[in-house]
C-alpha cells in the first residue's frame, strides 16, 4: 500500500445526497482515515459559513471554500484571495443588462442580485443557504466567489472579461443555467498545492473526490484522483479513477481500492 497522507472531498454530489444527507458510510471512512493519521479537508465550492453543520457530522476541521478562493488549515488561513472589485463591479454590470442573477460570497454571507426570482430561490432552497441578502456595493471588494444565474450554454462568454476567468456548470438537475466562477490562479487545485507545499506533502500522497467541473483542477493536483458515478461527464478525463456514485457509498468503495479501507 502507498503511503498517504491527506483526502481532500468535494461537498454536494461528493459527500452529499442530493437529499441533502450523508451516507454512513462515507462517516465511516472519514472516521477511518483520520485514525491512521491521514489529514481530511472539505473541498467545496459553498462559502464556509454555510458548511459548519457538514463539518461538525464527519468531524472536519480544514476547509477549501469559494472554489479555492479562502482555504484553512487547523483554524489557520491558508487562502485569502477575494476577486478584484473591478471584476465584481463589470460582472453586476452585465447580470443587469442581460437579465441574469447572482450570487456573490463573502466570508460571511451570500448577496444576491435579487431574491424574488424563481431561480434564485431555487438555488437558495437546494443548497439550503441560511445567511442571505441583498447584495450592496459596500462589499465589492469583499467578494470571494460568484455563481452567475439564469444563464443559457453560450451566455458565459459574456463575463469572459480577463483570460484568468472560467466557467463551471452547476452539476445538480435543475441549476443547469447556474455558472460558478473559476480563476485559473485560483482553485481548488492551487489551493490543494499551497497546502502540500505547507505540510510537506508528496502529490502522490494526496487523495481527492469530486464530481463537478469545478473539480478539474482538484482532480489534476493530487496523485489519486476520483471522479464520482454521478460526476459532469467532461470531469473523468481529468480523474485517474472513476467510483459509484454519492448513493452508492462512492467514497468509501473509492478509499477501498487504495487499501485505505476494508
Amino acid at each position: 500500500m502507498n503511503d498517504y497522507n491527506i483526502l481532500f472531498l468535494d461537498i454536494d454530489g461528493t459527500v452529499l445526497c442530493p437529499d441533502h444527507t450523508i451516507q454512513e458510510s462515507t462517516k465511516q471512512a472519514v472516521r477511518e482515515v483520520k485514525q491512521k493519521g491521514i489529514e481530511v479537508f472539505l473541498a467545496t465550492g459553498r462559502p464556509l459559513h454555510e458548511i459548519a453543520d457538514i463539518a461538525e457530522a464527519l468531524d472536519i476541521h480544514s476547509f477549501i471554500g469559494y472554489n479555492g478562493a479562502f482555504a484553512i488549515y487547523k483554524d489557520e488561513v491558508i487562502v485569502n484571495e477575494p476577486l478584484k472589485a473591478d471584476t465584481v463591479k463589470s460582472f453586476v454590470e452585465t447580470a443587469n443588462k442581460h437579465g441574469h442573477e447572482m450570487v456573490l460570497y463573502t466570508s460571511d454571507k451570500n448577496f444576491y442580485t435579487s431574491m424574488e426570482v424563481e431561480e434564485v430561490q431555487q438555488f437558495i432552497d437546494v443548497f439550503a443557504l441560511k445567511k442571505n441578502e441583498l447584495f450592496g456595493p459596500e462589499v465589492m471588494d469583499q467578494i470571494l466567489g460568484i455563481t452567475l444565474m439564469k444563464l443559457t450554454k453560450t451566455e458565459p462568454a459574456l463575463y469572459k472579461i480577463e483570460d484568468d476567468l472560467d466557467f463551471s456548470q452547476v452539476n445538480v438537475h435543475g441549476l443547469e443555467h447556474c455558472y460558478d466562477v473559476i480563476r485559473d490562479s485560483v482553485n481548488k487545485g492551487e489551493a490543494v498545492t499551497k497546502i502540500l507545499q505547507l505540510l510537506d506533502f508528496p502529490k502522490e500522497s494526496a487523495i481527492a473526490f469530486g464530481d463537478g467541473m469545478n473539480d478539474k483542477q482538484l482532480m489534476q493536483s493530487v496523485g489519486e484522483g476520483f471522479a464520482m458515478g454521478n460526476a459532469h461527464p467532461d470531469l473523468f478525463q481529468y480523474a485517474k479513477h472513476k467510483t459509484t456514485t454519492v448513493e452508492d457509498s462512492g467514497i468509501y468503495k473509492g478509499l477501498r481500492t487504495l487499501g485505505l479501507l476494508k
